[in-house]
């Protein structure tokens, strides 16, 4: 029985690796790319024009617009003018830019950030169980009383104490 459950899990492990390669490559790609987008690393302008409803106020306006912190920095006329862009409240006309990321990175970064609510996150919710799945399967790659195998039990130790000292310092 265990040289049959040896061999599944190792040929699990393998078939399973394999598949999550690309994957794997992308999301990588992704998590660096979200760690950098407090920056304008990557990041594009794009001039968007939307019309509202005339005569919105400060609250309002920011509210519709989707910026935090919004303010406005000048009146003149019928125009009032923020950060990003100008509002006719006249017209309801918002003339504003906003930083994008092309639509790759856009696109991966979504998957990368899936919410339960979102189709996607089955998708990635498959990809998390794999990917803990090739992680517990590792065990099986060694035999249980070799020096690879207890190097490779400290060296798993070794990443949970470093992860929560990590979190403990943050």
């Amino acid at each position: 029985m265990e040289k049959n459950l040896n061999h599944y899990m190792r040929s699990l492990h393998r078939d399973i690796g394999f598949f999550l390669i690309g994957f794997t490559i992308i999301s990588c790609i992704s998590g660096i790319v979200l760690i950098y987008r407090d920056t304008n690393f990557l990041k594009y302008d794009t001039v968007i024009e939307e019309t509202f409803e005339p005569n919105l106020d400060e609250a309002e306006l920011g509210k519709m617009l989707n910026i935090k912190d919004f303010k406005i920095q000048k009146v003149e006329g019928d125009s009032l003018y923020f950060q990003k862009g100008t509002y006719n409240i006249t017209t309801g006309v918002a003339r504003f830019t906003v930083k994008e990321l092309p639509s790759f990175f856009s696109k991966i970064n979504g998957l990368h950030k899936s919410k339960s609510k979102n189709i996607t996150h089955w998708f990635t919710l498959t990809i998390g169980i794999m990917l803990l799945f090739l992680a517990i399967s590792s065990l099986w790659m060694f035999k249980p009383k070799t020096e690879l195998f207890r190097r490779g039990i400290y060296l798993t130790g070794a990443g949970v104490v470093v992860t929560i000292i990590i979190l403990i310092i943050i």
